[in-house]
């Protein structure tokens, strides 16, 4: 059992009946974001079904002091609020793997939470805890560049692509990539349009080319999460707030989709559970 995630035995109640359990959901905020701007999604999630939304205790500060500190500390904050949700599962959907859903970078920290070492001395393998990772507008392929592409590049994604590269646990954990074609970028078009080409610049670099689509700050090729399902919606912005991932609107697109990769995963882990145990118990 890991030293950072370590947890109770889970109940496995769920094993007989994954089709009918109601997820227990992990929320991991994105690069210089806060919890508290993840409430109205907490409540959203829970009047379409969740059992319970656990949002990660890491806070914009955590996000600065990445540059110097790496994203360790922030795995670390992110991997007992997994504890706490895998607690809550035990109660409330009789043990079965969270649902994590991770907006913007925190769909990055989530892919790493389930890495067995993603760091030196610091071991998560949460894979067995996590039975489906959708991410929100997170950039999973990054170029060097310069801006908010470089910084993250720097913390996560590469070591997210080195040690759990594309949907590297599948068929246990499911995947849902969600990205938005909004904003399209053009330098010679509205200011939004001005300032989308720059931001998008930042994260892919010269691959941003005008009319490039996305959500505002991340392009959409560079959302798509290798292996993953891909979901494109149309009218869905990056930041918290407003039009953003977690609106009702935005919600009925996408979470239909990450409960039905979910119990997809759940059914398959359940029917490999019950090839194994007939086996152990002739050779016993």
């Amino acid at each position: 059992m890991s030293d950072c995630v370590g947890t109770p035995e889970d109940p496995s109640d769920w094993l007989s009946h994954p089709d009918s359990v109601s997820p227990t959901v992990l929320i991991l905020g994105g690069f210089l974001t806060a919890p508290p701007l993840y409430r109205p999604l907490v409540r959203r999630l829970r009047d379409r079904g969740a059992a319970a939304a656990v949002v990660a205790d890491v806070w914009t500060p955590d996000w600065l002091l990445a540059g110097a500190r790496g994203v360790g500390p922030i795995c670390t904050r992110s991997a007992r609020a997994l504890r706490t949700a895998v607690r809550l599962s035990g109660s409330l959907s009789e043990g079965a793997p969270l649902l994590g859903v991770g907006h913007s970078a925190g769909g990055i920290t989530c892919r790493l939470l389930t890495a067995p070492e993603p760091m030196p001395g610091r071991r998560f393998g949460a894979a067995r805890w996590i039975g489906a990772i959708a991410t929100l507008g997170t950039p999973h392929r990054l170029s060097a560049g310069e801006g908010i592409g470089r910084r993250i590049n720097d913390v996560a994604s590469t070591i997210a692509e080195a040690v759990v590269p594309g949907a590297f646990f599948a068929p246990d954990v499911g995947y849902l990539s969600v990205a938005s074609r909004a904003v399209r970028g053009d330098p010679a078009g509205t200011g939004r349009e001005r300032v989308a080409h720059l931001l998008y610049r930042s994260v892919i670099g010269r691959a941003a080319v005008p009319g490039t689509e996305g959500d505002g700050l991340v392009p959409v090729v560079a959302a798509h999460l290798d292996g993953a399902r891909n979901l494109v919606l149309e009218d869905v912005v990056h930041g918290v707030g407003g039009d953003w991932y977690g609106t009702d609107a935005a919600l009925d697109a996408w979470w239909p989709v990450a409960v039905e990769i979910w119990r997809s995963a759940l059914e398959g882990r359940a029917r490999r559970a019950e090839r194994i145990v007939p086996t152990a118990a002739g050779v016993a």
